[in-house]
């Protein structure tokens, strides 16, 4: 299984990024897929969850109306536009996928809310 991040950058408040992850060693539509994030000096936090077929999403109270979570299952890839972004959600973001009973991650990608 890998998974690899990437769309992170510098961004002012109130601006956007789409963060991008790309998935391969297992079948990408058979499974959901997450999105993490972990802020400097705190524990790592589950942001938003898209089901296999894309037909449920969830997510955290704090990214919920500004984030949203979409996947191509062509490209076996998953995305989290984020949008109205805050300094407060400065953090590495992790895609994951739970397989098997275990927990995947790729190495994240950072992103950064500051003017």
């Amino acid at each position: 299984v890998q998974l690899v991040e990437s769309g992170g950058g510098l961004v002012q408040p109130g601006g956007s990024l789409r963060l991008s992850c790309a998935a391969s060693g297992f079948i990408f539509s058979n499974y959901g897929m997450n999105w993490y994030r972990q802020a400097p000096g705190k524990e790592r936090e589950w942001v938003a969850l898209i089901s296999s077929n894309g037909g449920s999403k969830y997510y955290a109270d704090s990214v919920k109306g500004r984030f949203t979570i979409s996947r191509d299952n062509a490209k076996n890839t998953v995305y989290l536009q984020m949008n109205s972004l805050k300094p407060e959600d400065t953090a590495v973001y992790y895609c994951n996928v739970r397989r098997q009973g275990m927990d995947y991650w790729g190495k994240g990608t950072l992103v950064t809310v500051s003017s």
